[in-house]
C-alpha cells in the first residue's frame, strides 16, 4: 500500500509539472467553477428564501408587486446571467487545459520512452507501453473532470451553507458539519484501502494489452504453427485475470458505496427533524427552513457523487500508475552533464579496456572484459565468429545503445560517453541485421537519415543500393507505403531500403551488422559493389555470419566468447589455419568430399 501511494505522489507531481505551465487557464476553471455553483446553487435558493419570508410576512398588493418582488426578480435573472456564463467559461477553460496539458504530456512521454536504452525497450512489450502512455494522459483528463465536478462543488457547497446558514441556525450547521466530517473521514478510509486494487487492475490491463500485441506482431509465426488455440488460451488467462482484478474492485467500491450511502441517509435524517420543528422549537422562518433543506440536499447529492468520483479519481490513479513508473525510472544510457557533439575528422575508434556485462532475471553474463580493439581511420574491418562471441554487442556499444561499465570507447580521441548520443549516432550510418522500416514512403524511409535529401538524391541511393528496379515497379513508385515495420516488401526488399537509406546518410562511419544476409546471391553481389563505394575512405565496422561479406575488407577480427582470437586480412588468416579458416571452409564446402 505504501508503494501505491508513492505511485499516486509521483503520478500527481508530473501532473502538477504539466499544469502549472498553464497556470491561467486552470485559475480560470477554478474560479469559473466556484461562480457557477456559488451563483446557482446558492444565489437561487438564497433570494428565493427571502421571496417566501416576505410572502410569510403578509399579502402585498397587486400595485405593489414590482416595488416590492421586483429588486428580488432582477437578482434571480442577474444571478443566472452571471452564473450561466461562468458554466460557459468553465467549459471553455476546462477544454483548453485538457488539450494543453495532454500534448505536454504525450511529449514527456514520447520523449521519456525514446531516451530510453535499448535494454529498456528489449525487456517491455511495445503494445503495453503504447497502453500505458494513452491510459496516463487520458487519466489525467479524468482526474481534472472529478476534481472539477464532484470534489470542488463539495467545498463550495460546505463553505458556502457554513456562511449563510451559520448566522441563522448554527446549532443545526454544527451537527450537519459533524456528519460530514464523519462521512469524509470514512471515505477517504476505505478509498486507501482499495488504493492498490486499481494499480493491480490497471496492471493487468497492461498485460492483456502486451499479450494482444505480442499476438498481433506475431500473427505469421501464429498462423504457420496453427497456434491460434494456443494464443488464444494465453489471451484469455489474461483476460480472466482483468476480470478477477476489476471484480475485486468492483465490490470494495461497492460497499464503500453502501457505508456512505447510509450516513447520507443519517443526514437527510437530520434536516427533516429541523425542518419539521424549526419554526415551534427554534423560531426559524420558512424562508430559512426552505435553504435548510435545499443547501443540505446539495451538499448531500454533492457527497453521493463523491463515492463516484473517487471511483474516477481511484481508476485514473490505477491507469496512470504504469507509465509513472516508466517516468521514475532512471535512464540506463544518459548524456553527461555538458556534453559536447561529437566531430569526425578521420574516424579512428579505439575501444580501451572495455568490461561490458548484462543482466537478466538476476543473471549476471559476463560478454566483455578488459577489451581492446584498434581501428584506423578509414580501415575497413570485419567482425566474425560464432553466435554470442560479442560482434553485434560491440557495434551496439560504440552506438551508446548500452553502455560499458568500464574502460573508454574513443572516436578520434574523443570518449564517446562523453559526448551527445544524438552527435554520436549521425555520424554512424548503421544498417542492422533485421531492417525495420516505418509505415511510411518508400521516400522518407531512404531520406530517415537526410531529410532534406532531394527526390534525385533518394533515386540516387536507391540506384546504388539495387533497390531502384524494384520500386519503380511497386504501385506508387517512392510514394509506395511500406506498411507497419516494412511488412509490404521482401526481406531483401527491406535490407535494399536500409542499405539505400546509409548510402543517402553519407556518414564518416559505417556499420553494417549482417547487412546483406537477407539478399539472394544475385542482389548480394549489386550490393557488395554499392558498400564498396560507399565505404571507400570511410571507417567500417561490418558483421558478418556470411564470410564472403568481408572477405575483401582490410582487416577481420575473429571474436571468441568476447575475445579476440585472429586478427588479420583474409588470405593471412586462411594461412594461419586456425578459427576463421575453420569457419571459411564449411561455408566454401571445402570439406566435402
Amino acid at each position: 500500500m505504501a508503494r501505491s501511494q508513492s505511485v499516486t505522489r509521483r503520478t500527481l507531481h508530473y501532473y502538477w509539472l504539466a499544469t502549472r505551465k498553464h497556470m491561467g487557464f486552470f485559475l480560470t476553471l477554478v474560479l469559473a467553477t466556484i461562480g457557477f455553483h456559488a451563483l446557482l446553487s446558492y444565489g437561487n435558493p438564497y433570494v428565493m428564501s427571502l421571496i417566501v419570508d416576505r410572502v410569510s410576512a403578509g399579502a402585498v398588493a397587486a400595485e405593489d408587486l414590482v416595488s416590492v418582488f421586483g429588486p428580488y426578480v432582477l437578482a434571480l435573472i442577474a444571478i443566472n446571467l452571471v452564473g450561466q456564463a461562468c458554466s460557459k467559461l468553465q467549459d471553455y477553460a476546462l477544454w483548453k487545459l485538457e488539450i494543453a496539458v495532454s500534448y505536454d504530456l504525450a511529449t514527456v512521454c514520447f520523449d521519456a520512452l525514446c531516451h530510453q536504452s535499448m535494454s529498456f525497450h528489449s525487456n517491455r512489450f511495445g503494445g503495453t507501453l503504447v497502453s500505458q502512455t494513452t491510459k496516463f494522459m487520458n487519466a489525467y483528463n479524468q482526474l481534472l473532470e472529478a476534481l472539477m465536478f464532484p470534489f470542488m462543488p463539495v467545498v463550495i457547497s460546505i463553505v458556502m451553507t457554513c456562511a449563510i446558514l451559520i448566522p441563522r441556525v448554527p446549532l443545526y450547521v454544527a451537527i450537519l458539519m459533524v456528519l460530514l466530517v464523519a462521512y469524509a473521514l470514512i471515505s477517504y478510509y476505505m478509498y486507501k484501502r482499495i488504493l492498490h486494487l486499481n494499480a493491480e487492475a490497471a496492471g493487468a490491463q497492461n498485460q492483456l494489452s502486451g499479450e494482444l500485441s505480442d499476438s498481433v506482431a506475431n500473427i505469421l509465426a501464429v498462423k504457420t504453427y496453427g497456434r491460434e488455440e494456443y494464443e488464444r488460451g494465453l489471451f484469455d488467462r489474461y483476460n480472466r485475470e482483468v476480470v478477477a482484478r476489476d471484480s475485486k474492485r468492483m465490490h470494495s467500491s461497492l460497499m464503500r458505496g453502501i457505508v456512505t450511502a447510509a450516513i447520507t441517509v443519517v443526514i437527510m435524517s437530520v434536516v427533516t427533524v429541523f425542518i419539521a420543528g424549526g419554526n415551534a422549537w427554534f423560531g426559524i422562518s420558512a424562508g430559512t427552513l426552505v435553504m435548510m433543506f435545499t443547501y443540505t440536499n446539495t451538499v448531500t447529492n454533492q457527497f453521493n457523487f463523491i463515492n463516484t468520483g473517487l471511483q474516477r479519481l481511484n481508476r485514473a490513479l490505477g491507469d496512470a500508475s504504469g507509465m509513472t513508473a516508466v517516468l521514475d525510472e532512471p535512464r540506463l544510457v544518459d548524456d553527461v552533464p555538458n556534453a559536447q557533439p561529437l566531430v569526425v575528422t578521420e574516424g579512428a575508434i579505439d575501444f580501451e579496456g572495455i568490461d561490458f556485462f548484462y543482466e537478466d532475471g538476476g543473471v549476471r553474463t559476463q560478454v566483455f572484459d578488459q577489451f581492446e580493439l584498434h581501428i584506423k581511420p578509414g580501415e575497413r574491418v570485419g567482425l566474425v565468429g560464432v553466435s554470442g562471441a560479442g560482434k553485434t554487442t560491440l557495434t551496439k556499444l560504440l552506438l551508446r545503445l548500452s553502455d560499458i561499465q568500464e574502460g573508454r570507447i574513443l572516436v578520434d580521441g574523443q570518449n564517446v560517453a562523453c559526448t551527445t548520443q544524438q552527435s554520436l549516432r549521425r555520424q554512424i550510418a548503421y544498417v542492422p541485421q533485421e531492417s525495420l522500416l516505418f509505415h511510411r514512403s518508400v521516400a522518407e524511409n531512404i531520406a530517415y537519415g537526410r531529410p532534406d535529401a532531394t527526390i534525385e538524391e533518394i533515386r540516387e541511393a536507391a540506384r546504388r543500393a539495387n533497390a531502384l528496379e524494384f520500386i519503380e515497379k511497386l504501385p506508387q513508385g517512392f510514394d509506395t507505403v511500406t506498411g507497419e515495420r516494412g511488412v509490404k516488401l521482401s526481406g531483401g526488399q527491406r535490407q535494399r531500403i536500409a542499405i539505400a537509406r546509409a548510402i543517402l546518410a553519407d556518414c564518416p562511419i559505417l556499420v553494417l551488422d549482417e547487412a546483406t544476409s537477407a539478399l539472394d546471391s544475385e542482389s548480394e553481389a549489386a550490393v557488395q559493389d554499392a558498400l564498396e563505394t560507399l565505404m571507400a575512405g570511410r571507417t567500417a565496422i561490418v558483421v558478418a555470419h556470411r564470410l564472403s561479406t568481408v572477405a575483401s575488407l582490410d582487416r577481420i577480427v575473429v571474436l571468441d566468447h568476447g575475445r579476440i582470437v585472429e586478427d588479420g586480412p583474409h588470405d593471412q588468416l586462411i594461412a594461419a589455419n586456425g578459427q576463421y579458416a575453420n569457419l571459411w571452409n564449411r561455408q566454401t564446402g571445402a570439406f566435402l568430399e
